[in-house]
């Protein structure tokens, strides 16, 4: 029996992306099986595509999906068969009508979401969550700096940021960009990053910011650098433009003793607590309209090639699904 799911064979550009026939799973001990209703697409999938993450090839693209269980295996008691559920952050695997997942990778989702959004939101609501919630606790009162601010990613940390009382600088590429950041709760937009530390340096009355979270990485990494108040956190969290080079660390210690990390999903989520944890923290916040899921695209799962195209070369906004 087959199903179908985008794999890949070699690494490389968007032709590489094949929709095939591949074996339907069967969930083993721990294992779900999750009949997909959407599937998340994010900028870590290219990361995979291309290679600049690596992995056993042939493979299945996708790290976030929903849907609803179709069958456990053997010792399974965090979902049962009929539940709604999502998930994020791997492993790969979610480009497909159907796939299994360890069990305790799923959170049931409330009534109120359906699988469109919260395909739209785990990977990338969960990854605001630890980066707002906990890489950096913003607090009611202080200026922070969000990069690619009108992507999935940016627009859903612009407004619970906005939310939690912050002001939030955003940095989009384009003035339509910036427009769709201050629907979203950008109190400022800054259009490129050449001018970056200057306008922040202007907003802020010199103070600069204790915290920037950069997606982006090797283009934005210096200009970023250059925002932060003495002590401040350099959030480097993405890789858009390409891998942040090799960093003396002399420099934070010039820059005024900064501090710098590159934290993932996957170590904040590590522990079921901790993913029950956040994944509820972003249902609430989303259920109470503190954030608003905004999936601008879809596109058919086969079609997957062309949604990676159009994310890589900026052309989406917001958050896309794909539909299997």
């Amino acid at each position: 029996m087959t199903t179908k799911a985008i794999r890949i064979h070699a690494y490389g550009g968007p032709e590489v992306m094949h929709w095939e026939d591949v074996p339907r799973p069967e969930p083993g001990p721990g294992e779900a099986l999750v009949h997909h209703g959407a599937v998340g697409l994010n900028y870590i999938d290219i990361y995979f595509r291309t290679g600049l993450y690596k992995t056993t090839l042939p493979t299945v693209l996708g790290m976030e999906g929903a849907g609803t269980v179709t069958a456990v295996g053997d010792g399974v008691s965090v979902v049962r068969t009929g539940d709604r559920v999502a998930y994020a952050g791997g492993p790969l695997g979610a480009y497909a009508s159907e796939r299994v997942i360890a069990a305790d990778r799923l959170v049931k989702l409330p009534d109120a979401i359906d699988f469109n959004t919260a395909a739209a939101m785990m990977l990338q609501g969960m990854t605001a969550q630890y980066l707002l919630r906990r890489t950096h606790e913003v607090k009611a009162g202080e200026t922070v700096v969000v990069h690619a601010a009108a992507g999935g990613v940016g627009l859903i940390m612009c407004q619970w940021a906005k939310h939690l009382g912050a002001t939030v600088i955003g940095v989009v590429s384009t003035p339509q960009k910036a427009e769709l950041a201050r629907h979203n709760g950008a109190d400022h937009t800054v259009v490129g990053h050449a001018s970056l530390p200057a306008e922040v340096k202007r907003i802020t009355g010199g103070a600069m910011v204790p915290v920037v979270y950069d997606s982006v990485g090797k283009d934005t990494f210096m200009a970023s650098l250059d925002c932060l108040a003495p002590l401040g956190l350099m959030v480097s969290f993405g890789n858009a433009s390409g891998p942040v080079p090799p960093v003396d660390l002399a420099l934070l210690n010039a820059k005024g003793s900064l501090f710098l990390t590159r934290p993932s999903l996957g170590t904040y989520t590590a522990q079921r607590a901790d993913l029950e944890r956040v994944a509820n923290d972003l249902f609430g916040v989303v259920e109470k309209g503190g954030v608003k899921i905004r999936v601008n695209q879809t596109f058919p799962l086969r079609d997957a090639a062309a949604a990676q195209t159009a994310l890589e070369s900026r052309k989406t906004t917001g958050s896309t699904v794909l539909l299997p």
